[in-house]
């Protein structure tokens, strides 16, 4: 192929739009809602009565996306490519991007584009010059599980209101974790990985914690049970290696590449999608870490960074109201911290009301209304948008994929009127990168050498563990010298009663020996055997031997 040819491949130009037909009344009124003055991203061209207008183009202000927003829309709608469409304008701009992969379709991000022939129709229709890029990436993997830089949290950073999501304890059960939390702060006890949290659990309900259990108070011996069963369950799926260290600094995610562009960081998810509580409740833990660590800076021209929630609906499901209300907090203030959120699921009844007023820009994909519930969603999703002259009750079940109803807020902070928009086509690879590629990429990275070796350090566990074998041992001595004072009480008791004896004994014998030496028999013998003996005697003292005949 010619380079002529190759940059043909490379790069779409749009069709001619002169030939265009001229925007009806409504139409130009949604239009003029979205001339923007200052930068924004460019989101696709509007639709109008089956027709797509290339120049009414439908745009975000960049200084607008730290209000938040929703994509939403059912399952092959195209919510994964408004994703990528919007992260790749972000990083172009130098904002870095936060995206979740759940299906490991996301990598492509990092390679340029192909320019098939979908892509030209789409380029053509929505007026976009297109050119296939890769931006840059980071990649990161959960507790090293699948490919990816490990990242960790350690189980004190985590706080107990997030582990009771992952441990889907009630609330019950999630305040009695909060006391365990404060007596393990209290006693120095660091909780850094699993293991930790359960031996302080497993000394409490043991008997020589059970003081220290009573002291608590508020803190039951069958709760305490409930939650130990919890965790030891929780390390039996294989989620141990999510807690521990080296801990993740979220000040990562903050990083733009050296040619200006923002990072993109991509947490890869695939190997574990079957464990959706984990993997939400720990994105919700990486924007509370960011919200306690960023400071305060108002409004900015651009956002600092912007967080895509990918299944946010499994976030909120089953959640306790202190979880609630820690994410409507978080959601509300982050914003001034200059960190933009996007929750991305499939319809807006699946985000709490409190959130959901406080996100600002939505664009909602096609929804189906194949079940009375179905239905139901539609008419609450249709609620949710300002008044428009579309019918977008009809107009969500006809979108075609790739096309999406879209409101935001303007560069004055006003929602702009509602556009039935075709979405422009992502210039990044929409598809995963194989996996050798892959690998290198995380191999290359300078955070690999940091991260990727987990570090166990003295903490609890350890602790603890040094603790009961110091108790043992000295239970063992306790229990050896108690056997040395029961033997020596027993000898003494022998001896005693043995000295009794032998000084009753000697009166008894005395008496029966002074009448025989008294004899005159004995008398006569003693005289006849006292010389021989006396010799016999002395030999034996001077070690010399008898001498036989």
């Amino acid at each position: 192929m010619s380079e002529s040819e190759q940059a043909s491949a490379a790069s779409v130009a749009p069709e001619t739009v002169s030939s265009a037909p001229a925007l009806p009344q409504p139409a130009l009124e949604i239009a003029a809602g979205y001339a923007l003055t200052g930068a924004a991203l460019d989101l696709g061209a509007l639709l109008w009565d089956g027709q797509c207008y290339a120049d009414a183009q439908i745009r975000i202000p960049l200084s607008m996306l730290n209000r938040h927003g929703l994509v939403a829309g059912a399952t092959g709608t195209g919510k994964t490519k408004t994703l990528q469409l919007i992260a790749e304008q972000l990083s172009a701009n130098g904002v870095p991007v936060f995206l979740a992969d759940i299906k490991g379709d996301v990598s492509g991000i990092s390679a340029p584009g192909e320019a098939g022939e979908k892509v030209r129709e789409r380029a053509g229709q929505v007026g976009q010059e297109w050119e296939g890029k890769g931006f840059p990436c980071e990649f990161y993997g959960l507790g090293g599980i699948g490919p990816g830089i490990p990242l960790r949290a350690t189980v004190t950073s985590f706080g107990p209101v997030l582990l009771s999501k992952v441990l889907q304890l009630n609330q019950t059960q999630e305040q009695s974790l909060g006391l365990i939390f404060h007596y393990a702060d209290s006693k120095g006890l660091e909780l850094v990985d699993l293991k930790d949290l359960r031996a302080v659990v497993a000394f409490l309900v043991s008997d020589s914690g059970k003081a220290e259990l009573r002291r608590l108070g508020g803190l039951s011996t069958a709760t305490a049970g409930v939650i130990l069963r919890s965790i030891t369950a929780f390390e039996q799926q294989g989620a141990g290696g999510f807690f521990g260290e080296p801990e993740f600094d979220t000040g990562e995610l903050l990083r733009t590449a050296p040619d200006g562009r923002g990072l993109v960081s991509v947490l890869e998810l695939p190997a574990v999608r079957d464990k959706p509580q984990l993997f939400s409740t720990f994105l919700m833990w990486l924007l509370a870490d960011l919200f306690n660590d960023l400071p305060e800076v108002g409004d900015v021209e651009q956002p600092k960074l912007v967080f895509f929630f990918d299944e946010a609906h499994l976030l909120f499901n089953g959640a306790t109201k202190a979880f609630l209300e820690s994410i409507t907090q978080t959601v509300r203030l982050i914003r001034s911290k200059g960190v933009g959120i996007f929750f991305v699921t499939q319809t807006p009844k699946d985000v709490p009301t409190d959130v959901l007023a406080q996100l600002g820009n939505r664009v909602q994909h096609a929804l189906r209304a194949f079940t009375p519930d179905d239905a139901k969603a539609l008419k609450a999703t249709v609620k949710t948008f300002p008044n428009s002259p579309y019918d977008l009750e009809e107009v969500l079940t006809q979108l075609g994929t790739g096309e999406a109803v879209i409101t935001v807020l303007s560069d004055k902070g006003a929602p702009t009127p509602v556009a039935v928009t075709r979405l422009a086509a992502p210039q990044s690879l929409m598809g995963p990168i194989d996996a050798g590629s892959l690998d290198r990429m995380v191999k290359a990275s300078p955070l690999y050498s940091r991260y990727a070796e987990a570090v166990d350090r003295e903490s609890a566990y350890e602790k603890l563990t040094a603790e009961q074998q110091r108790a043992e041992a000295a239970a063992v001595q306790a229990a050896v010298e108690a056997d040395r004072a029961k033997e020596a009480v027993h000898e003494a008791a022998h001896e005693a009663k043995a000295s009794k004896a032998s000084k009753a004994a000697p009166k008894e014998d005395e008496s029966l020996v002074g009448q025989v030496m008294g004899s005159g028999i004995f008398k006569s013998l003693a005289r006849s055997v006292g010389t021989q003996l006396g010799r016999e005697i002395s030999r034996s003292i001077f070690g010399t031997a008898s001498r036989r005949r």
